[in-house]
C-alpha cells in the first residue's frame, strides 16, 4: 500500500482523469512525484467502477482502492443495505472480508464487527478505508477459520462470502469448491455463532445446495434490476422447521417481493387459462426461485402453461415482475402476424422453438418502440403471440 497515492496531486489526478482513456494515459505516461504509472492506473480503474456500485466509496475523499477484481467481486452497496437489515445482535465476525462493504454495512447495526481478510495488502486498505469512513471495524490479517479458533469466543453472527475462484483463478460454485469449504466447516460456524449469513453466487442450483447444508431457515434471493446477483442463507443452529424463501428485486423507484415457504411450491398445484385480460412477467428472482405454481396460488393468476412461466388474469393485480395489457393474441403464422404490420417491437420468448433473433429475422422486426410482443405455448400445446403495451 503506497501512501503517496493519497497526497493531494495524486488525488486530484485521479478525480481529474476518471472519465480518460487508460491507453491514452499509458502512452502520455503520468509523471507524478510518489507514484508510479501502473499505481495510479490502479486507482483510477478501481474508483471507476465504484461510481454507482459503490458510491459512498466514490465520494468520500482519501480513500484507497485494491486492484478493480476486488471490487468486481464485492457486494454492491444496494445488496450490503439489504442485508443489514437482516441482522440483530451486539457481535458479527465476517470470515471472508474482501474490500469490505458488507462489513461497513453490518457496523451500522452491529456494535462489535471484525473484519478477517488474509491478503495483507488488501486488510491494510480495508483497514485505512475503514478509518476515513469514521467506523471501529476492527480488522484482522488473518484466515477467518484461523480467527474464528484462536479467538475461541461466540458471536451472533458469522458472515461468510467463500471465494468463487480455484487456485488458477477460475470461477467455481459448489460450495465444496469455494474457499473455505462451507460443507466442510459449518459444525465449526454453528459452534462459534446460532446464525449464520451464507452468500452464495447466483448461479448455484438451489436444492443441490440444500442437501449440502444444514439447518437452512431462510433463503434471500437478491435481483437489483431484475438481475439475480445474490443468494442468501440464512443458517440458524439446529432449525428443523420448513424452509421460508425471499424473493426481492430492488428497482430505482420500488421493491418486489414475494415470499412463500418451499415445501409450498412442492405441494401447490397451478391454474391455467388461455390469455385473458393481462399478462404477467416473473421477474428474475422469481425465476431463480421456481415459484412458479404457488405464485398462481397465492396472487389468483392463471398461467398460460406449465413451462411457460407467464401468468393472467383477467383484473390487473400488484405482480412481482412485468405487467402488460394484451391487445391481441394471434397464432404463430407469418402469414398473420404480417398483417399487423409490426415493423417494431420488443420480443420476448417463453417455452417457444425460435430465439428472439430468429424470430426478428424472420419476421423482419427490429427492436425498440411501445409494443410488446411475446412468443410462447399455451395450455393447449398451441404456438402463439401475444400482442401487448406495458403497464406501469
Amino acid at each position: 500500500m503506497n501512501l503517496n497515492i493519497l497526497n493531494t496531486e495524486i488525488q486530484d489526478f485521479i478525480h481529474s482523469n476518471l472519465k480518460s482513456d487508460i491507453a491514452i494515459l499509458l502512452l502520455k505516461g503520468i509523471d507524478l512525484e510518489g507514484a508510479n504509472s501502473k499505481e495510479i492506473i490502479e486507482q483510477i480503474e478501481a474508483k471507476t467502477r465504484c461510481e454507482k456500485k459503490l458510491p459512498t466509496w466514490y465520494t468520500t475523499a482519501k480513500i484507497y482502492y485494491p486492484n478493480k477484481l476486488n471490487i468486481e467481486q464485492s457486494s454492491s452497496e444496494i445488496a450490503a443495505a439489504y442485508k443489514c437489515d437482516l441482522i440483530s445482535g451486539n457481535s458479527l465476525i465476517d470470515l471472508t472480508g474482501g474490500f469490505g462493504i458488507d462489513a461497513y454495512y453490518f457496523s451500522q447495526t452491529i456494535d462489535n464487527v471484525i473484519h478477517c481478510e488474509i491478503n495483507t495488502e488488501l486488510s491494510k486498505i480495508v483497514k485505512h478505508n475503514f478509518n476515513t469512513l469514521d467506523t471501529n471495524i476492527k480488522c484482522l490479517n488473518e484466515s477467518g477459520i484461523d480467527a474464528l479458533k484462536r479467538l475461541d469466543k461466540p458471536f451472533d453472527w458469522i458472515y461468510i462470502d467463500p471465494s468463487r475462484r480455484d487456485d488458477s483463478k477460475k470461477k467455481v460454485f459448489l460450495l465444496s469448491e469455494c474457499a473455505p469449504n462451507v460443507k466442510t466447516f459449518q459444525n465449526l460456524f454453528l459452534k462459534y455463532a446460532k446464525n449464520v449469513m451464507l452468500k452464495t453466487s447466483p448461479l448455484l442450483d438451489i436444492t443441490a445446495t440444500l442437501i449440502d447444508l444444514k439447518y437452512a431457515k431462510d433463503l434471500h434471493i437478491v435481483a437489483i434490476n431484475n438481475e439475480v446477483k445474490e443468494l442468501l442463507w440464512i443458517v440458524e443452529r439446529d432449525f428443523t422447521g420448513a424452509i421460508t424463501v425471499k424473493t426481492i428485486n430492488i428497482l430505482k423507484d420500488k421493491k418486489q417481493e414475494f415470499n412463500f415457504l418451499l415445501n409450498e411450491e412442492l405441494d401447490a398445484l397451478a391454474d391455467y387459462s388461455i390469455p385473458l385480460t393481462y399478462l404477467y412477467e416473473p421477474n428474475s428472482a422469481l425465476l431463480k426461485a421456481g415459484a412458479f405454481k404457488i405464485i398462481s396460488r397465492k396472487l389468483n393468476v392463471y398461467k398460460l402453461e406449465k413451462h411457460s412461466h407467464l401468468y393472467t388474469s383477467e383484473d390487473l393485480i400488484d405482480f412481482p415482475g412485468r405487467r402488460f395489457k394484451i391487445e391481441k393474441v394471434l397464432p404463430f403464422s407469418k402469414k398473420i402476424i404480417a398483417k399487423e404490420n409490426l415493423t417494431k417491437a420488443n420480443i420476448s420468448t417463453r417455452n417457444f422453438p425460435l430465439s428472439v433473433g430468429d424470430i426478428r429475422k424472420k419476421l423482419k422486426i427490429k427492436d425498440g418502440g411501445n409494443t410488446y410482443l411475446f412468443f410462447t405455448t399455451d395450455k393447449h400445446n398451441s404456438k402463439l403471440v401475444i400482442i401487448c403495451s406495458k403497464v406501469l
